[in-house]
């Protein structure tokens, strides 16, 4: 609001000598008219250009207890401030222009970036760090794929274990690993997002190049007939070689993966335009996922039993679109019809919810709002679904056992869900089938292990480790046991679930095949 009509004083931050000021400020500045600034939601306050206000800078300098060498740094930049933005714009820029993924972008690709995230260096921010937020992009990671584990660590090395009958560990050989190895021929290229199918992983560098290994195909299913072409070592996807790709997502029968601009893409499962395109299995060329994502800024995807769910994040504010199967309500539209076009799931906006994060399980999905509430749908077989039963739901549910939760993540597998609070607090509901769930914490061989559980419970095994946990993932496939890992904020890697393919990392001894509580697996991803 113009503080001139609305009644309210202008405030002065410092007395600037109208001499010395003005002389500078006709001889450099050229006349700024008033916009209007890009904001979230609807309101439309005016804008603080920096031209018109230069005793704001000095304000912020002086306030600040710069000593002369921080002042003279600041002067060696050469900094030539951009008369056409505003101050927030300005800082918005210079705050994108130190991701990793925004730096290598030309002028005009960064301009275009700007303009379909809405016209604003502030909404070009917030959606670099959604993408950051809910991927854990260019942080350490942990990947529980089917009978397979990947851990990236925070400087990028890869490291994986486990069933290797397809090659999918990279290491250029067929056998087991039961101990965490790294990845050689990955050294000097720094992996930022990692994804893990049935015998196959895709890894995305910090130069937006993906690398695959183990099945060579993008559609087969778990058990699928092609495919029949092994590859052991990571290789580099040629079809993606003009795309930069942040994120992967591998589902049963297709591939998905997300570019830099928000833009989404699928390989194969579309000869029926079952993912709005008509294409062969085998297939290798990426096809754009378009209708309604067509200008539409995505910041994650999320692969599930032949559908895919992906978070938009536009200047009216986040939403989720879904494609696919609807198989049991998992599209989220209130029914259980196919989706062919990605459609927008409406229900968040009448719970009035900003989804952050979007998690998708064989049959159901969750999604983790920003006020921290948490919302289930799909097939609620065993209690996955946490709201006290194993009804399906065909719509967004908020899980109202977790009311006095403030959730930042959420992780899903086959009928499994588990819920990361913010103060690092972990719980757990679904199918109890391999121990996956982590809540039985009597001895070995105890007990029932392998209860299913239908409303949140706090996972009080994770308690004993004594540190915050930040990240939880775990096995999302219908045809191998389930395993979990639990990665804590100082980089420690915890596993728990089946075991007997080596995928927890640490060894099982008299025959055992599952762990019940949680192991340290020998590896610091810091």
């Amino acid at each position: 609001m113009d503080a001139t009509t609305s009644g309210t004083p202008t405030i002065q931050y410092h007395n600037i000598p109208d001499q010395s000021g003005t002389a500078i400020a006709a001889a450099s500045v050229p006349t700024f008219p008033r916009q209007v600034r890009h904001c979230f939601g609807d309101s439309s306050p005016g804008e603080f250009p920096l031209a018109a206000n230069p005793s704001i800078v000095l304000h912020v300098l002086t306030a600040c207890n710069l000593d002369p060498r921080d002042l003279a740094k600041l002067e060696a930049t050469n900094f030539t401030p951009d008369y056409e933005l505003s101050i927030s714009e300005l800082a918005a820029l210079d705050i994108c222009q130190k991701r990793a993924i925004f730096k290598p972008m030309t002028d005009e690709e960064c301009q275009n970036l700007k303009r379909k995230c809405g016209g604003s260096w502030k909404l070009a921010l917030r959606f670099l760090l959604a993408g950051e937020a809910c991927c854990r992009r260019e942080k350490s990671q942990a990947i529980a794929g089917p009978a397979h584990s990947i851990a990236v660590t925070s400087t990028g090395v890869v490291y994986s274990f486990g069933s290797n009958t397809s090659g999918q560990l990279g290491h250029g050989t067929m056998e087991e690993e039961w101990r965490p190895q790294q990845i050689r021929s990955l050294q000097g290229i720094r992996i930022i997002q990692a994804a893990a199918g049935a015998g196959r992983t895709m890894l995305v560098s910090d130069a937006g190049r993906v690398y695959a290994f183990g099945k060579d195909s993008f559609g087969e299913a778990e058990f699928g007939v092609q495919g029949t072409k092994l590859v052991a070592t990571p290789q580099l996807i040629e079809s993606l070689r003009d795309i930069f790709v942040v994120q992967t997502a591998i589902g049963n029968f297709f591939t998905a993966v997300l570019s830099r601009e928000g833009r989404v893409y699928t390989f194969s499962w579309g000869k029926d335009r079952k993912l709005g395109h008509q294409t062969e299995p085998n297939d290798v060329e990426p096809q754009p996922l378009l209708g309604a994502l067509e200008d539409v800024p995505i910041v994650q995807i999320a692969a599930g039993y032949c559908y895919l769910l992906c978070l938009a994040c536009q200047p009216s504010g986040m939403s989720v679109y879904s494609v696919g199967c609807g198989l049991g309500g998992k599209l989220g539209h209130g029914s259980r019809m196919d989706e062919k076009h990605p459609r927008l799931i409406e229900q968040f906006r009448l719970l009035n919810l900003q989804p952050m994060v979007v998690a998708t399980g064989a049959w159901h999905a969750a999604v983790v709002a920003r006020d921290g509430r948490v919302c289930t749908w799909g097939w609620g077989r065993y209690g996955c679904l946490g709201h006290g039963n194993e009804e399906c739901e065909s719509v967004p549910k908020v899980v109202e056992a977790l009311s006095k939760v403030k959730a930042v993540h959420v992780a899903t597998g086959d009928y499994t869900t588990f819920v990361l609070s913010e103060d690092g607090d972990v719980y757990s509901f679904g199918c109890g089938e391999s121990a996956s769930l982590g809540h039985n914490t009597a001895a070995e061989g105890q007990g029932n292990r392998h209860a299913n559980v239908l409303s949140p419970e706090l996972v009080k095994s994770l308690k004993q480790v004594k540190e915050k946990v930040v990240q939880i993932s775990l096995t999302n496939s219908i045809h191998w046991n389930a395993h979990t890992f639990a990665l804590t904020e100082s980089g420690k890697l915890y596993a728990f679930g089946a075991g007997d393919k080596g995928q927890l990392g640490v060894e099982l001894m008299n025959n055992q095949t599952e762990r019940v509580n949680p192991e340290r697996v020998d590896i610091d991803l810091e």
